[in-house]
């Protein structure tokens, strides 16, 4: 006798799910459950997900995301200081920046980082867009703004390399210590980063 299971429409809805990041198989049945409650909460996803397909895309120029027939916010506000530009992995990376307020120059977007575990190559991210763009807005400073994990590092090291030859001033974030964090909780990378990068007061 054939173990019961989910009918196959809700297979593949799990699968789906599943393929999502940070989402496992038990997390994946979950969401299905809660979808298929009441009946009522699949429509409207199903309404936001068309919409945002339909309506949003990626800016051309700095990768973050706008509606269609839109202009980009970023791109075309003239108090931005347009020869400053800020690399970032993702779009989300984008409003962790701009809610600090702290940075008033131009974004790109690569679209992820260099991991050649995971088949991500050069020419999988938005490079060459980059390379174009910093010498069409004849850039003073481009700011690498990545993770400090290993592909981050990987990443910022190629960028790096090539940005120099075209003679710009490239700079990376300041790592090390998190505000209101203590040694006791650092570890040996992070306090390593924070020596290096230390400044005169």
């Amino acid at each position: 006798m054939a173990a019961l299971d989910y009918p196959p429409p809700l297979r593949r809805l799990i699968a789906q799910l599943k393929s999502l990041p940070g989402l496992g198989p038990r997390s994946a049945e979950r969401l299905m459950l809660w979808l298929m409650q009441d009946g009522g909460r699949i429509e409207p996803m199903v309404d936001a997900l068309t919409e945002a397909m339909a309506r949003v895309h990626a800016c051309d120029d700095c990768g973050f995301f706008i509606e269609r027939g839109e202009a980009c916010a970023l791109c075309h506000n003239p108090k931005r200081q347009q020869r400053l530009i800020c690399v970032v992995e993702q779009a989300a990376d984008v409003l962790r920046l701009e809610r600090s307020g702290a940075f008033h120059g131009m974004y790109h977007v690569l679209g992820g980082k260099l991991s050649p575990l995971d088949n991500v190559t050069p020419e999988d991210l938005r490079i060459e867009t980059l390379l174009e763009r910093v010498k069409r807005v004849q850039a003073a400073e481009v700011i690498l703004a990545v993770g400090s994990d290993v592909e981050g590092e990987a990443t910022a090291s190629y960028l790096h390399d090539l940005l120099r030859a075209e003679g710009l001033a490239v700079t990376r974030l300041a790592q090390g210590l998190p505000a209101g964090g203590g040694l006791d909780h650092a570890d040996e990378l992070t306090l390593y980063q924070a020596l290096q990068g230390r400044r005169t007061l």
